[in-house]
């Protein structure tokens, strides 16, 4: 939490000031009562205390002012709050070894379904595309509202062999490009999320396709999939399709997006749930003063009936 006039936070040295004095009055009154050495006659002439009640209009009172303090010097807070509009590529490999059974049923299967969820979480308004790559990278969906048209796809996508990595980046940049010339001077804000379960195998370089999106300012947020045990079977061969970690993991830190890991159809679940709330909403700082002021109003009222309810008074 920050403060955008914290000189108002000055006014807690009086607050404090007034808290002192009220405990040396205390103090000096619990003195004086004890000089009277007879306490039996004390007890009979003089009515019992209000004891920890006598404290609880004042200690409101305090949190009161305190909290009127914190409102003044406009206390803000980084909130999220749901972006309006936004473009998201969804870039899904389906190279061959998309068919290997180390995740249920299989690792295509699975992606396909949370890819599915996915798509069906974003907000409305958002342009949502698909790119399937494998020994290339073809936009099958331009960024669109059309939810239907992307999970029709989605369901249509069969596996090849191959993995181009850096075409699914570079393809799903040129869809965003073209979008935002039809958009005209404001644009909304993209970002690539690839799916992949090996290596770059064909095309250009992830590293290369990080650098292009970097100068474009697209994020590209990456997902290992699979586990390293994984083999798919080829031509009667079991060959093992062990994800490149580390790859997809430089392009996403070196392009300001993400990367996860997720070796089951759950963990891709939970994966593509978080990336739809990173990516559905901005941080923005948002002022949060009303709400301490609301509270200290409250206190005031608690201050005011309390003392009512037991001296007959107000403080």
């Amino acid at each position: 939490m920050t403060f955008i006039s914290p000189g108002w936070l000055w006014l807690l040295v009086p607050v404090l000031a007034i808290a002192v004095v009220y405990v040396v009055m205390y103090l000096r009154r619990s003195r004086y009562a004890v000089r009277f050495t007879n306490l039996d006659l004390l007890d009979k002439v003089a009515p019992k205390g209000p004891g920890w009640r006598r404290h609880v209009p004042a200690s409101l009172f305090g949190v009161m002012l305190v909290l009127l303090v914190f409102g003044f010097a406009r206390p803000q807070t980084e909130v999220q709050v749901p972006r309006e509009r936004a473009t998201i590529m969804v870039a899904f490999d389906v190279s061959a070894s998309m068919r290997a059974t180390d995740v249920a049923p299989d690792r295509f299967a699975a992606a396909q379904s949370a890819a599915r969820r996915f798509v069906q979480g974003l907000p409305p308004r958002f342009n949502l595309g698909l790119v399937p790559f494998s020994s290339s990278a073809t936009v099958a969906v331009q960024p669109t509202t059309d939810r239907a048209m992307v999970l029709a796809a989605i369901d249509r996508l069969s596996t090849d062999s191959g993995t181009a990595i850096g075409e699914a980046v570079f393809s799903s940049l040129e869809a965003i490009r073209t979008l935002d010339a039809e958009a005209g001077e404001e644009p909304p804000p993209a970002h690539i999320v690839l799916l992949s379960d090996g290596s770059n195998t064909t095309g250009r370089g992830p590293q290369e396709a990080a650098e292009e999106a970097t100068a474009r300012g697209v994020p590209v947020t990456t997902i290992a999939y699979g586990t390293p045990d994984g083999t798919v079977d080829l031509s009667g061969q079991m060959v093992p399709v062990p994800v490149d970690g580390p790859a997809l993991q430089a392009m996403a830190e070196s392009t300001g997006g993400g990367f996860y890991e997720a070796a089951s159809g759950d963990e891709l679940q939970a994966v593509y749930d978080d990336i739809g709330t990173s990516v559905g909403f901005r941080t923005e700082q948002q002022e949060i003063w009303p709400w301490f002021v609301g509270i200290a109003l409250i206190g005031a009222v608690l201050a005011a009936g309390t003392s009512m309810l037991w001296f007959s008074r107000i403080p």
